[in-house]
């Protein structure tokens, strides 16, 4: 039986931060390969697939879009803003990863490439991907000082 709601129903997506854990950390982009923001760069991610989580949506478009498959991810939050995506009304929820050192990785799917850039050396980042790198960039100093406690 279709439902039907009265209230609109916003898109869900989900994206993966994928950083490494070197005294300067590089972070995983993908250009993007369509509009919006085509040639852009970007974290790996999409959207929700009506049986999965959030967290498995980040693994599978992480895996989608880079050939690289993590399961150990940390929720850094969930990001709304109205305007936060012109195809329309977008709800991400952001993942964090953390990886020794650099992996291979190659741009597949809708991405055009994936390459690792140092954290202190990021393009422009489509969408509202900054403020999630803000937000990740400190998830992580505060799983690095728990591991170093």
């Amino acid at each position: 039986m279709a439902y039907t709601y009265k209230y609109p129903r916003p898109a869900v997506t989900a994206d993966c931060i994928v950083m490494t854990n070197e005294p300067l950390p590089k972070v995983l982009l993908i250009q993007r390969g369509f509009d919006p923001f085509k040639g852009c760069w970007a974290f790996p991610g999409g959207f929700m697939n009506i049986d999965e989580t959030t967290e498995q949506c980040a693994i599978r478009e992480l895996e989608e879009e880079t050939g690289l498959k993590l399961e150990n991810l940390k929720q850094i939050g969930a990001y709304s803003k109205v305007d936060r995506d012109p195809r329309g009304r977008t709800i991400t929820v952001a993942y964090l990863a953390i990886v020794d050192t650099p992996l291979e990785v190659k741009g597949l799917d809708d991405a055009a490439k994936a390459q690792w850039f140092p954290i202190d050396a990021l393009p422009p980042l489509a969408f509202d991907h900054e403020d999630i790198m803000r937000d990740a960039a400190k998830l992580a100093s505060e799983l690095r000082e728990l591991r170093n406690k």
